[in-house]
């Protein structure tokens, strides 16, 4: 697949560079995401969206340094989701209350995985990526391992 020639989307890579270097994401970088994310949320089956229902998705522009130091990630651009919270597979009625359940999104680790290697990103990889994150961070609800979203697809 080719990434998309557009002079619009110039200064959303070079925005996506310079997150590389540790500044901030730009607005206009955001917008962009943020729009293709309302895609593929609009665009999931009924099911999976139900499932959103009941666990929160909150969408940042990139890992804290103490979470990427923690998950012992070389950069923060290599997380794209994180599910908070103990899997439906571990839970018990005679445990101990249970914290809230939450996806967390990354602007940034989803869009560098989407870059091709000459720096160009199309919406239809940022899409598929972004829905590949939800997936599977909802599958890590369910109790599924990273072994599991790999045999799938969703790794």
């Amino acid at each position: 697949m080719r990434g998309v020639a557009n002079p619009c989307l110039k200064p959303i890579i070079e925005g996506i560079f310079t997150q590389a270097m540790g500044r901030p994401m730009d607005q206009q970088s955001r917008e962009y995401f943020d729009l293709h994310l309302e895609s593929v949320l609009a665009n999931l089956p009924e099911s999976i969206a139900t499932l959103l229902d009941r666990v929160p998705m909150i969408v940042e522009d990139y890992p804290s340094d103490a979470l990427v130091r923690k998950l012992g990630l070389r950069s923060r651009q290599q997380l794209c989701g994180l599910y908070t919270g103990i899997p439906l597979t571990n839970r018990s009625i005679e445990g101990p209350p249970v914290p809230s359940d939450a996806i967390q999104i990354f602007r940034e680790g989803i869009l560098s995985q989407t870059r091709y290697v000459n720096g160009q990103i199309t919406a239809v990889g940022l899409r598929e990526q972004i829905r590949i994150t939800i997936l599977h961070e909802l599958g890590h609800h369910f109790g599924m391992t990273e072994e599991d979203l790999d045999e799938l697809g969703y790794g």
